[in-house]
């Protein structure tokens, strides 16, 4: 763990990689102290941002231990119909060497979690267990994706939440809206959300 400052009211807690990250997110999250008003999770880090003195942040993050996912307190679980038809759903079996219906068995078959959010609002980076869908980027991004799509990407599966260039393997699509600016928090996908895909 390395902790840099960001500002006056902030500071960077850099990890060596996801699943620490998400340990010590899991950890800091469960119990901020007052002074503390945000945390921003991403791949290898945490935004930490707080109003007061800096010193009593430094001495909570050094002593709050990370916990391990298996043990953790399950958090609120969000299903997601998807449509398995994408433009890249072919390429993807072929890269796995699975067949189309064993690539949507194991999108539909483990859970997914929300490591953190980015890209664009509502959009979540969700991890899993079956690293045999770990695939590449397309090596020519599409200018445009639609909204709803299901995509995969290196170990990450993830949803489109409006149109926009994307280079994600496309395996299907989802009427689920992601962003509401009406719901309270707006996103459906907030980080330590955990995700099951159901075949439409």
């Amino acid at each position: 763990m390395r902790i840099l400052s960001a500002g006056e009211s902030a500071v960077l807690v850099e990890f060596d990689g996801l699943d620490e990250t998400m340990a010590h997110y899991r950890a800091l999250a469960a119990d901020p102290p007052f002074a503390v008003i945000d945390l921003v999770p991403a791949a290898r880090s945490v935004l930490v941002m707080f109003d007061g003195t800096r010193q009593p942040v430094l001495d909570w993050i050094s002593a709050t231990d990370p916990v391990d996912p298996s043990t953790a307190d399950r958090t609120e679980t969000v299903t997601i119909e998807v449509v398995y038809d994408g433009a890249d759903l072919d390429a993807v079996a072929r890269l796995t060497g699975l067949s189309t219906a064993d690539v949507v068995a194991a999108h539909t078959g483990q859970r997914w979690t929300v490591a953190f959010g980015g890209f664009a609002p509502g959009f979540g980076y969700l991890v899993g267990s079956d690293s045999r869908l770990h695939v590449p980027r397309r090596t020519s991004p599409r200018t445009s994706v639609p909204p709803g799509s299901v995509g995969l990407a290196g170990e990450f599966s993830g949803i489109y939440p409006r149109p926009s260039p994307g280079g994600w393997q496309l395996i299907g699509h989802t009427d689920a809206q992601l962003w509401n600016l009406d719901r309270d928090p707006p996103a459906l996908l907030r980080p330590g959300t955990e995700v099951r895909f159901e075949q439409a």
